[in-house]
């Protein structure tokens, strides 16, 4: 869902100010004319970002998929064609596969390994979902059109609390400041 992607991305914006920088430098390089699809594709490290909002965030707490292959967990088989629940909570902030994982950092899918970690788990690539491809596509244009118009800013002290339900939300209201770009 786009709003929650959104919500989420320019909270985490606020907490990193480097992040922010970086992405507002690649926006800035489009010029001021409308984001385009041929636009959109271009914005890499906007997917990096909306990429680590996902994982961040974790979106939705659980999923669930068709194993393709035949797997195994320690000693147990987990027969093609299953199917497996995700506890995305755990998977996404665990950090045999997330180095500091409580930290907000779209460079880590500037990483092909990191991308195909999400992936799997049905957040990119072959196994995305249509929602998410449309959410993604939304999030890129107000993202890049927040981003080249203003600073955002964290409210000092605030911390967002997730709420797990099918879709996370902060808990309490997540309060921002923006101030307008030159």
């Amino acid at each position: 869902p786009p709003l929650p992607v959104c919500t989420w991305a320019v909270y985490f914006l606020t907490t990193s100010q480097e992040a922010q920088q970086k992405l507002y430098k690649e926006v800035e390089i489009l010029g001021k004319g409308p984001v385009t699809y041929a636009k959109i594709e271009q914005l890499r490290y906007c997917r990096q970002v909306l990429c680590e909002t996902v994982r961040m965030s974790t979106l939705t707490p659980i999923a669930a998929r068709l194993q393709e292959l035949e797997g195994r967990v320690d000693q147990h088989i987990i027969p093609k064609e299953t199917l497996v629940l995700y506890a995305l909570g755990v998977v996404l902030q665990d950090s045999s596969a997330w180095p500091r994982p409580y930290k907000f950092d779209p460079d880590r899918f500037n990483d092909e390994t990191a991308v195909k970690n999400l992936s799997l788990l049905g957040f990119s690539g072959s196994q995305e979902c249509p929602e998410l491809r449309f959410a993604y596509m939304v999030a890129t244009v107000l993202l890049s059109m927040v981003v080249r118009k203003l600073h955002l800013h964290s409210v000092e002290g605030q911390i967002a609390d997730i709420r797990y339900e099918l879709v996370t939300s902060p808990k309490e209201e997540a309060w921002i400041t923006v101030s307008k770009r030159n």
